[in-house]
């Protein structure tokens, strides 16, 4: 018997450490989280963040009190990451990863990037560690039942931001000025072509051109390219331009000039060209 309890003992001790503990059971968080990226132009947002619920609750002013930093959601504190520098109302963000936190206020919000990412809530918050603080007006809005980060406007150089729960809306704006900066590289792209390659001005021309940026530049970079090498991708270039300029009689010519430049492998943009005549002659 008593050797029974010996093997019995020593199987027991075998069984590893862990197979012994009694198991966890994983349940959903009360709060999920969330995250919701946006390129804005060249630079990447990241926002993630975890959804509180409203519950039948007052929220601001309330439970979220008014004047006290706020992790700005539950559980661990949102961040936020930009690719690039940026701007948010204005006031310069160099590139990174912050903790963003707020202060509400009845009539205007606090909105802190903290250098500290990585924080359980806000309860370590320091305050030293700012990066960056902004102000912004809260807005009524329509009832959000989970909290959220929404992003309803996006252009090349800028996104509204809002945290949304409740009746309330906290925007805030981040600016990328990227336009500038494609023109600044589309510069020293052009300046570092060589001299018999027409694709560079091209390229530079057809951007700022069709996205009505410094047209004037990019005007002389389409003649810079043409002055290389006719052919229908700049010559069509510069009938839109003549077009947008207000000079169909002109930009029809040029276009025509781009068709006589269609090889067999040209026929997609040739119709396309053509729809272009087609519209100038009937706007005229």
């Amino acid at each position: 018997m008593r050797k029974l309890i010996l093997m019995g003992l020593a199987v027991l001790a075998a069984v590893p450490l862990a197979a012994q503990q009694t198991p966890q059971l994983r349940t959903p968080r009360p709060s999920p989280k969330a995250s919701v990226m946006q390129t804005i132009g060249l630079t990447e947002m990241t926002i993630t963040y975890s959804r509180p619920g409203v519950k039948g609750r007052q929220i601001f002013g309330a439970l979220v009190p008014y004047g006290t930093v706020w992790r700005t959601g539950a559980n661990e504190a949102t961040t936020i990451s930009f690719s690039d520098d940026v701007t948010i109302n204005g006031q310069p963000l160099a590139k990174g990863t912050y903790s963003l936190h707020t202060i509400p206020g009845k009539d205007q919000w606090t909105i802190i990037f903290n250098k500290v990412a990585e924080q359980w809530g806000s309860f370590k918050y320091d305050q030293a560690q700012d990066a960056l603080r902004v102000t912004a007006r809260p807005e009524k809005s329509s009832f959000q039942e989970l909290m959220e980060f929404d992003v309803p406007q996006v252009s090349a150089d800028a996104a509204t931001v809002a945290i949304r729960w409740e009746n309330l809306a906290v925007p805030f704006t981040v600016g990328t000025n990227s336009t500038q900066k494609v023109m600044s590289d589309a510069r020293a792209f052009v300046s570092g072509a060589k001299p018999d390659d027409w694709r560079a001005p091209y390229r530079a021309a057809s951007w700022a051109i069709d996205n009505g940026v410094d047209v004037e530049e990019g005007s002389k970079w389409l003649d810079q390219s043409l002055k290389i090498n006719e052919n229908i991708q700049n010559l069509f270039l510069k009938a839109r331009l003549q077009a947008r300029q207000g000079d169909r009689t002109g930009a029809m010519v040029t276009a025509e000039r781009a068709i006589s430049k269609a090889t067999p492998q040209d026929a997609d943009e040739v119709r396309e060209i053509r729809k272009s005549i087609d519209s100038w002659k009937t706007s005229r």
